[in-house]
């Protein structure tokens, strides 16, 4: 069984929300147990920030997707300049609304046990979505693509890339970038990006040249490109007089922009980069053949997907997607999940990929 190492997280304790007039779990649908749910019903939705392409577009296609279902849809994000408190409030907000379901990615996720918990109190049902929610037993499913699968497709590529690009030698110089330490996917990339990656390190195919290799040293706080390129601009600076730098594993798209960028005001030759999320911006990059790839996970999909398990519950039925019942322990709890495939992209599949994504398919043409 293949478990999710989560890191050690302190949770602040937080007084009980006394909640007037909600009615009892019991009342409701108890993940998956019998009861439903009325016609336009509330359904929340708390999104992290607007920090990335696939935050916004999930905002529309849940208020569009659930109004059409027939749902009140309360869909809420939380500002990127805050802190999880304004998050907080959000859910808090949702639960006082007599929210059936409450939908979170969270902002952090280590953060919103009382928030959580509440919800459960008041009758709702917990999806997390996208990123787990730790330390809690009141989560009832978890929504996501594979992000272990992410990382090691990310780890992967960056060997085919270093050999498509950089096959005149026989061992490469690397760096490595994470997400953010507060959002518990960065960590499940990062480690399966390093499954794939550590034995070539062991065995000098790979040589990171900084040393720098546990996630707390390559971490990048807030998901923020600004840092991300500081933190190349720094290590090329220090290590890369002399050298070239081969290729970076970089962990989603708005980094791996960043970390281009970096090496080309410092004059190096393009390393070989990762990404993920299919933004706008790299699908143009690795058409142009600079950015080697991204990893494609299909917002419409995941947003449909939390739809149908709305309607599910809404209907008194147990949810039927349920894939992975081993992976994803949040410290307290296994948490029932439902994963999606991520899907690797390159320059020579790019157009085959996006064929029916209307917003993307028009930048592989030609």
């Amino acid at each position: 069984m293949r478990k999710i190492a989560l890191a050690t997280v302190v949770v602040a304790s937080t007084a009980a929300l006394v909640l007037a007039g909600c009615a009892p779990r019991s009342d409701t649908p108890d993940a998956g147990g019998e009861g439903g749910f009325e016609a336009g019903s509330v359904i929340g939705v708390a999104l992290p920030d607007k920090t990335s392409e696939n935050w916004v577009l999930a905002g529309d296609l849940f208020t569009n997707g659930l109004e059409d279902a027939g749902y009140e849809a309360d869909v809420q994000y939380a500002p990127a300049s805050n802190t999880v408190a304004e998050q907080q409030n959000q859910i808090t907000s949702m639960i006082t609304n007599g929210a059936k379901v409450i939908i979170i990615g969270a902002k952090d996720g280590s953060q919103l046990s009382a928030q959580v918990e509440a919800a459960h109190e008041a009758g709702a049902v917990v999806i997390a979505y996208d990123r787990l929610i730790l330390n809690t037993e009141a989560v009832d499913y978890y929504l996501a693509f594979d992000n272990y699968k992410v990382g090691e497709l990310q780890g992967q590529a960056l060997l085919d890339g270093l050999a498509e690009r950089k096959g005149d030698k026989t061992s490469w110089n690397i760096e490595l970038f994470a997400g953010s330490p507060d959002d518990n996917n960065a960590g499940v990339f990062f480690d399966g990006a390093m499954s794939v990656l550590q034995p070539k390190i062991d065995d000098g195919t790979l040589t990171v040249v900084s040393g720098q290799t546990s996630f707390e040293q390559v971490a990048t706080q807030g998901w923020l490109a600004a840092n991300s390129q500081a933190r190349m601009d720094t290590l090329l600076a220090g290590n890369y007089a002399d050298k070239d730098i081969d290729g970076v594993l970089a962990p989603n798209d708005n980094l791996a922009r960043s970390i281009l960028t970096s090496a080309a005001d410092a004059g190096k030759a393009e390393p070989v980069v990762t990404g993920q999320d299919s933004e706008v911006e790299s699908v143009k990059s690795i058409v142009a053949g600079h950015q080697y790839m991204t990893i494609y996970k299909d917002t419409r999909a995941l947003v449909a997907a939390a739809i149908a398990m709305v309607d599910e519950l809404a209907a008194g039925k147990e949810i039927s997607e349920i894939n992975d019942t081993e992976s994803y322990d949040n410290g307290v709890k296994v948490v029932p999940s439902y994963l999606l495939a991520p899907i690797v992209v390159t320059k020579e599949n790019a157009a085959e990929v996006y064929a029916e994504n209307p917003s993307l398919a028009p930048l592989t043409e030609g």
